[in-house]
């Protein structure tokens, strides 16, 4: 007889493709996860994943049966979540983790809407994890996704960062992509970081290779960024939502074809998934963006 655990192992193994990552998702140990993944294999009679060196593809008939499986498994641990959640404590405040650039962009304007008070905590996403794991806060918005046991991430969306440019800046009329790479690499950039976030990442797709620049000026405040790129202090990377929310005549987009994206994601505990308060907070959110 199937053990509807195996399903529920099965199904979590196909989304990580890794043993190990869905044994830490399922708060279960290696060896338990494998061997539920045996037993279903047997039970179906053929292979569900094909063994590769860093990964565990699935097979047609792997395909074939999540296709099936995972909508009714998620809909039975909603139902099961659901019938606990009545007997948890009720949210009454929601901590909220953030970036200040993103909660002063999407989340302030929304305040009025959520149906609860609310404490908000801001920083980086290592940092926010890590108050997330310590339960500090209820749930954050981070642009890094972290496998870690308990914690569920949903994206959001993606955030278009453009390259910005004081408006008197005189940019040639280049279409070649080395030509543009030597114009840029000549500019003052500011940056979030002395590690290039977002810029390296740019260089990297556009470009192929890493960054040979050295930042002018380090700024952890996307509006900061803006407001100095105004100022004439050099060029950055930054999200469309933040200029389409700014009057920024003093700043212009150039070469829009290096345009690079970022997901951006809500996590939090799944022990407060089916909360009514947490439901309705992230259906707003979700709404907005």
């Amino acid at each position: 007889m199937v053990d509807f655990e195996w399903y529920r192992s099965f199904v979590s193994i196909y989304k990580h493709n890794s043993v190990s990552e869905a044994a830490k998702s399922r708060i279960m140990t290696q060896p338990a996860m494998s061997q539920h993944l045996a037993a279903l294999e047997a039970e179906v009679g053929c292979p569900l994943f094909t063994r590769t060196a860093r990964k565990l593809v699935p097979t047609e008939r792997g395909k074939e049966l999540y296709s099936q499986l995972a909508p009714l498994v998620e809909t039975l641990e909603e139902t099961t979540m659901s019938l606990k959640s009545a007997s948890l404590p009720e949210l009454k405040v929601i901590r909220i983790g953030s970036a200040h650039e993103f909660y002063h962009e999407k989340i302030l304007p929304q305040l009025t809407k959520y149906k609860l008070c609310t404490v908000s905590y801001f920083g980086m996403a290592d940092e926010l994890l890590e108050l997330l794991k310590e339960d500090k806060v209820d749930i954050i918005f981070t642009s890094k996704k972290f496998v870690t046991p308990g914690i569920e991430y949903v994206k959001l969306y993606d955030e278009e960062f453009v390259i910005v440019a004081p408006t008197e800046l005189d940019v040639p009329d280049m279409a070649a992509l080395p030509a543009k790479e030597r114009w840029l690499c000549s500019q003052q950039w500011i940056s979030y970081g002395l590690e290039l976030p977002i810029i390296r990442r740019m260089w990297r797709e556009h470009f192929k290779k890493r960054p040979l620049i050295k930042p002018a000026h380090i700024i952890p405040n996307l509006h900061m960024i803006l407001k100095a790129i105004e100022y004439g202090a050099g060029i950055s990377l930054l999200p469309t939502y933040l200029l389409e929310s700014s009057a920024c005549a003093r700043a212009k987009v150039i070469f829009e074809d290096l345009k690079v994206h970022n997901e951006l994601y809500i996590a939090y505990k799944m022990k407060h998934k089916h909360l009514p308060q947490m439901k309705d907070m992230l259906n707003i959110i979700r709404d907005d963006a």
